[in-house]
């Protein structure tokens, strides 16, 4: 059922999208919300194609005198990340999102929304429905698998790809046009712990860590969010004589990490100082992490375990998670208040039975101004005796502020809202640079309506933004 105040306006949009949110879509299990697509398809008479690699293109024929006008690709991915809250019960693989209307904003009930990029699936599927949007020959691009490294734009088709034009649908800043975006690598290391009995006089707590706003590891990096990592590594820093037995944070390379547990041993007394330190930590915390952080909740509690890391390997691992890099590292030299050059996302750490995984990510404008960062990693993965393997690795798209396709979008932006709009990169990954390598002469604009807290639990659509969005669309898209 739709939730109280569910928007009504542009009404094909909004059902596409409320469709989509019964739909579970998680990354690498988009056939259903991909057979949504098709099935409309099918209904309206339209020709879709679908490669080896699960993307679907579905061909939109032009509006009455508009055949001759160059195609436009309109390009979204359909996957989304799942992520929850610890309180919150909820399985992505079968469930249906839980909505909500609050203050302006369409949520969902303690997960993540989709609205990244699930409204822009919904707008595409809107100029497959809506016979009043008049337009030049159109492709919907649909692919899959963006959020877990863009797998399905690097491993689509070109042959699937027709049109000059491209729009992505994929950003998340309403009156802003973006002309380029950051590429990215990353690695998941690795390494084995012996372990041991813990001695006979000891104490055995858990700690976990929670409340955290956690998000999106590229375009909100910069906001200096806390990292559930290295806060639980601080916790025990001075704990004298602490033994690890477990420790898992993080869920993706993509997401900041949010909360997280680890369960030790220390020697009689010293749990009772830690408990006594928390609220002395947590204040020292608040005083320098965002707002956003301030829901921040520790708890340490008695735990039951048999088998932990000798004294010297815990130490090994604290001081790791102490000189691995995380946030963002180098800022754009003409606009340096707004934009990261160069970040790294310390974004998972598992320890369980001995068995040590760390992910990490970075994103990066010029990728030799990455090389140090990566030097930095391996180095320290040489030093801790870690095993690393390339997890991420994705081409960014250099902007091209002479793009005759920006130039329309910019004209038409001033003569409906009367005002221009911004015109920027994003320090995040697109499928812009992969698809352009694919078909170097596209001309792409990438735009949406607000979104905030992608990659989070707290993710929500601007609804006041959504209605501009689409006829902005549909009026370039009328004119081009």
């Amino acid at each position: 059922m739709k939730p109280a105040g569910y928007p009504l306006e542009p009404a094909h949009l909004w059902e596409h999208f409320y469709q989509i949110t019964r739909i579970p879509r998680p990354s690498k299990q988009e056939s259903a919300v991909r057979q949504y697509a098709i099935d409309l398809a099918s209904r309206g008479g339209h020709a879709w194609r679908m490669d080896a690699a699960g993307n679907l293109a579905v061909t939109i024929a032009a509006s009455a005198g508009r055949a001759d006008r160059p195609g436009v690709i309109i390009q979204n991915h359909l996957d989304m990340v799942t992520v929850k809250t610890s309180d919150k019960e909820h399985d992505f693989t079968r469930q249906p999102l839980s909505l909500k209307v609050a203050d302006g904003w369409l949520q969902a009930d303690r997960t993540t929304l989709g609205a990244d990029n699930g409204v822009g699936c919904a707008a595409a599927l809107a100029l497959m429905t809506d016979t009043s949007a008049t337009h030049p020959p159109l492709q919907l691009l649909f692919t899959v698998d963006e959020e877990t490294g863009l797998g399905g734009a690097l491993n689509l088709d070109p042959a699937l790809l027709s049109g000059s034009l491209m729009l992505n649908l994929d950003t998340e800043d309403w009156n802003e046009l973006f002309v380029g975006c950051a590429g990215a690598g990353g690695w998941e290391l690795s390494r084995s712990f012996p372990m041991e009995q813990p001695p006979a006089a000891v104490e055995h707590w858990e700690l976990s860590l929670k409340g955290l706003a956690g998000g999106h590891s590229g375009i909100q990096i910069h906001q200096q969010l806390g990292n559930a990592i290295k806060l639980l590594g601080q916790c025990l820093a001075d704990v004298p004589g602490v033994q690890l037995a477990r420790l898992e944070a993080g869920v993706a390379h993509n997401v900041i990490p949010r909360e997280g547990a680890l369960a030790f041993a220390c020697p009689v007394g010293g749990g009772a100082r830690l408990q006594e330190r928390l609220p002395q930590l947590r204040e020292q915390w608040l005083g320098y992490l965002p707002a956003a952080d301030a829901g921040l909740e520790i708890a340490l509690q008695p735990a039951a375990f048999d088998q932990v890391l000798a004294p010297a390997d815990t130490r090994l691992l604290l001081d790791l998670i102490a000189l691995f890099p995380h946030g963002a590292q180098a800022y754009n030299l003409v606009q340096s208040a707004e934009l990261v050059d160069l970040s790294c996302n310390f974004a998972r750490l598992s320890l369980q039975g001995g068995e040590l995984t760390l992910v990490c990510s970075f994103r990066f404008f010029n990728e030799a101004q990455s090389l140090p960062l990566q030097q930095q990693v391996l180095g320290l993965a040489r030093v801790f005796g870690l095993d690393h393997t390339p997890v991420v690795a994705y081409p960014g798209w250099q902007p091209d502020f002479s793009s005759p396709l920006l130039a329309r979008a910019c004209a038409l932006h001033q003569q409906l809202f009367g005002a221009p709009p911004a015109v920027k990169a994003i320090h995040a990954g697109l499928e812009c640079g992969i698809l352009k390598g694919k078909k170097p002469e596209l001309d792409i604009l990438s735009f949406g309506p607000t979104i905030r807290g992608a990659h989070s639990p707290t993710e929500r659509l601007q609804i006041d933004t959504v209605a501009p969005f689409w006829l902005f669309l549909t009026t370039l898209l009328d004119q081009l």
